[in-house]
């Protein structure tokens, strides 16, 4: 069974920095690239960042671009997203998933995921 927790999300001030961390179980993670997503209340969820199989291919959307910064141990079966500099526009749940072609090249778009954690909620407020 195919598993991603995510976990580390919370309560911080503007300008603040949060870890986000994804375990993952039920599959062989070397094989797979794994994205981060996020939706706040009343939008659509986006991507925003994405690490390949090998590390080798690492994307990030504008918005995050130079903030944000993604990590994985394959041996560990995990995941993380550093946040730095975070904003109030930051605030959403949050969701690792699992990408369901086996690529070297990871996509920042959701409908390429298969398997989806339950999200964990970051809130960005002074």
């Amino acid at each position: 069974q195919v598993q991603l927790v995510e976990s580390g999300g919370g309560l911080v001030q503007p300008g603040g920095s949060l870890r986000l961390f994804c375990a993952t179980s039920g599959f062989f993670l070397d094989y797979y690239n794994i994205g981060w997503f996020r939706q706040a209340p009343g939008k659509e969820r986006e991507g925003v960042s994405c690490i390949s199989r090998r590390s080798k291919d690492i994307r990030f959307a504008e918005s995050v671009k130079g903030r944000f910064t993604i990590s994985r141990d394959n041996f560990q079966n995990t995941v993380w997203l550093q946040m730095n500099s975070l904003e109030p526009e930051d605030t959403a749940v949050y969701y690792c998933a699992r990408q369901s072609v086996l690529s070297d090249y990871c996509d920042i778009n959701p409908g390429e995921y298969d398997y989806w954690g339950q999200g964990t909620q970051v809130t960005v407020s002074s």
